[in-house]
């Protein structure tokens, strides 16, 4: 399913360019002029993103800005504030509304396709861990106890001395943290103290970024385990978008024209610092109190307790967005032939290896849960029936084509699935909805193995 983008903009013209170039970007678009219009299209169809347009002088934009960012329905939409002037106090008083970033008139289309990537990733991995947060919650797991964040640790990276000092002045001037300032070359010498860090600040505005290494670097650090959790806000040149572009594309958080003032670059600083902290408190509540009780050992993956309540949350998400919710029922074929002719640890081997297949090639929204024994369950939120197909096709491939190293002195072997699949439609509210739709599932698989196994198998009012 695509991402839905809600189009504000006072003036039909600019509606109608940004919403072909939307729709051209496979995006789903919804378009207005007025705060009414978007009240009413956001209750009907929520969007992933919104653009809106702050350069009208006789509308206050700002303003309108300021209360979807406070409303409880739209504080966690992304919004990127279009059409402003290219000046430090222009882009500071739509961060200071609320905007997640400004793109200053003429939009650059390569940058501003960039960064609404960006941002519907932060979306999908703030609504991943929210959601995960919630279902814990609904197990009976208390929240975790109030913690006092102390200073933020923040590295410079710079080849520049003078551009460093520079870059740390402007960060003191807004922020009280401890600042370190490392040569690029550093921030990956695999020292464990580096996964302490909240923030690198990259600086790219004084240096060619790809003769330099430094797109390199930003992609290393979001790899690496020590470093992929951090923030990362680049400066980069002002007249260079592809530039931008292509930081966001590998990795970075945000970036920031060198030619910024202080106060905005401690602003989009402080804000991915809030955002680090807020991401590590739910990966520590949905860490500390779900791992024992809701995790299988043997694979790592969640299981059926954790399921029901976890489902019935996407569910619920399911039928306020209108998108649909695909359900895929996963089984071993001839499993119990494994442990009778290789033994119960050649059987585990298996089990661990396709959980393994299973886990990598999801996205991290999707919920990927052992039922027992060799039966998995998948659900995938937003997932078209037809996107759904090609999922459920792949995997059974995944598995089919590798086959399964069972350890030394072992043979390998070949395991295939057979995976049937349900897809929501419109979701009733209602505990009953999730039930059906796994029933629905189940049947699937069933006639998957009766028409001789590995292959998928849809729900027929999916089909």
């Amino acid at each position: 399913m695509p991402g839905r983008i809600l189009i504000i903009d006072t003036v039909a013209t600019n509606r109608i360019v940004l919403k072909v170039k939307m729709l051209a970007a496979q995006f789903a678009v919804d378009t207005c002029e007025s705060k009414a219009e978007a009240i009413m299209l956001i209750e009907r169809n929520r969007p992933d993103l919104i653009l809106l347009n702050l350069s009208d002088a006789t509308h206050d934009q700002h303003s309108l800005c300021r209360d979807l960012r406070r409303s409880t329905v739209t504080k966690s939409i992304a919004i990127i504030a279009v059409g402003v002037a290219d000046t430090s106090r222009a882009r500071f008083a739509a961060l200071d509304a609320g905007a997640d970033d400004v793109l200053p008139h003429p939009v650059n289309d390569v940058l501003l396709l960039a960064r609404i990537r960006s941002l519907l990733r932060v979306r999908s991995t703030s609504q991943e861990l929210m959601l995960r947060e919630t279902t814990s919650r609904a197990l009976g797991f208390e929240e975790n106890k109030a913690v006092f964040d102390g200073a933020a640790r923040l590295a410079i990276l710079s080849q520049e001395s003078r551009a460093a000092s520079l870059l740390k002045s402007s960060l003191n001037a807004g922020l009280r943290n401890a600042i370190q300032v490392l040569h690029p070359n550093d921030a990956l010498l695999g020292d464990d103290g580096s996964a302490a860090y909240d923030l690198f600040v990259i600086n790219a505005a004084t240096t060619e970024a790809g003769a330099s290494g430094l797109f390199g670097l930003v992609s290393d650090l979001r790899a690496r385990n020590q470093t992929r959790l951090a923030m990362q806000l680049v400066v980069v040149p002002p007249e260079a978008p592809e530039v931008a572009a292509m930081f966001l594309d590998l990795g970075a958080d945000d970036v920031v024209p060198s030619t910024s003032s202080p106060d905005e670059i401690s602003m989009r600083a402080t804000r991915l610092i809030a955002r680090k902290r807020q991401h590590d408190k739910l990966r520590d509540t949905v860490r500390n109190g779900l791992n024992a009780a809701v995790t299988d050992p043997l694979t790592g993956l969640f299981n059926r307790r954790y399921v029901e309540p976890h489902l019935a949350r996407l569910a619920e998400d399911s039928r306020k967005s209108g998108r649909e919710l695909a359900v895929m029922m996963i089984d071993i074929d001839h499993f119990k032939s494994v442990n009778d002719t290789h033994g119960h640890a050649a059987g585990d081997t298996v089990l661990i290896a396709l959980a393994n297949r299973l886990r990598e090639n999801l996205r991290a929204i999707d919920l990927v849960a052992r039922m027992g024994g060799e039966e998995f369950l998948v659900a995938m939120p937003g997932t078209s029936v037809a996107d759904a197909r090609m999922a459920a096709a792949r995997l059974c491939e995944l598995v089919h084509a590798t086959p399964f190293n069972l350890g030394e002195g072992l043979p390998m072997l070949k395991v295939t699935v057979s995976v049937g699949v349900a897809v929501s439609g419109k979701l009733n509210a209602g505990s009953s909805a999730i039930t059906k739709i796994c029933d629905r599932a189940d049947k699937a698989l069933y006639a998957a193995k009766s028409a001789g196994r590995d292959q998928v198998a849809f729900s027929k009012s999916a089909a």
